[in-house]
């Protein structure tokens, strides 16, 4: 059991059907007596994501026994005001590339700040104090609202705001990819490392046609060119 298990706990899990918050779900399903989930409807350009979060539920949960009892209910929000306002790679049929301010199109500013908003008004009306997310400063693409000082701020603004004892949790905040494969591999074995190259999505354009040995993906976009080169390091570590 882990040194910092919530063993009467329950937590809600930012869960996009992708890698990352796919093992955030392992992660929290490891560590706390009941776990929820969330799923954000924006108007992605990857919203076939959205699609891979009930079979990923189903699958984690005939891991382990411990997982599927702990398993508590899924919910989806719609946030389609953020799309509606956002010109960005993952909301409009635009190139993916560098902007001149450095970020890459693929940002979309204010979301991980709403998600976890709406999350942690969710939390309060469930009675859960702890939310977990796949968010990470180590491998990403330099967005603002992945960073740790964000999500530090942004956890003392809901404490103050809704007068709770909410805490944030970002497991793979420090992590690359390859630690991300291998940190799947110590929750769930290898079942759960083919459980992530079978069914979650990480393509930013929403490609599923093509497998490459780390999963479904065009192949190109960054979010693939990051899993695929984090795969590779895992794999030859």
């Amino acid at each position: 059991m882990a040194s910092d298990q919530k063993e009467n706990a329950s937590a809600l899990v930012l869960f996009s059907g992708g890698q990352d918050s796919t093992t955030c779900l392992a992660w929290a399903l490891s560590r706390f007596a009941r776990v929820e989930t969330v799923g954000f409807d924006y108007g992605q350009r990857h919203r076939v994501e959205l699609e891979r979060r009930a079979v990923l539920r189903e699958e984690l949960a005939a891991i382990s026994p411990d997982w599927r009892a702990r398993l508590g209910e899924d919910h989806t929000i719609s946030i389609e005001a953020l799309g509606a306002i956002s010109d960005t790679a993952l909301t409009r049929d635009v190139e993916i590339a560098l902007r001149d301010d450095g970020l890459p199109t693929t940002f979309v500013p204010g979301r991980n700040l709403l998600f976890l908003t709406f999350a942690a008004a969710l939390a309060y009306r469930r009675g859960i104090a702890d939310l977990v997310g796949g968010m990470c400063e180590t491998d990403y693409s330099g967005y603002p609202d992945c960073r740790h000082e964000t999500i530090r701020a942004l956890n003392r603004a809901l404490k103050l705001g809704m007068a709770m004892d909410l805490e944030i949790h970002t497991p793979l905040m420090w992590i690359d990819k390859a630690a991300t494969w291998k940190l799947a591999r110590e929750l769930g074995g290898e079942a759960l490392v083919s459980l992530i190259v079978e069914e979650t999505h990480t393509c930013y354009l929403g490609e599923r046609g093509r497998r490459f040995d780390w999963g479904h993906g065009c192949g190109e976009c960054p979010a693939c060119q990051l899993r695929a080169a984090g795969w590779n390091a895992f794999r030859q570590a």
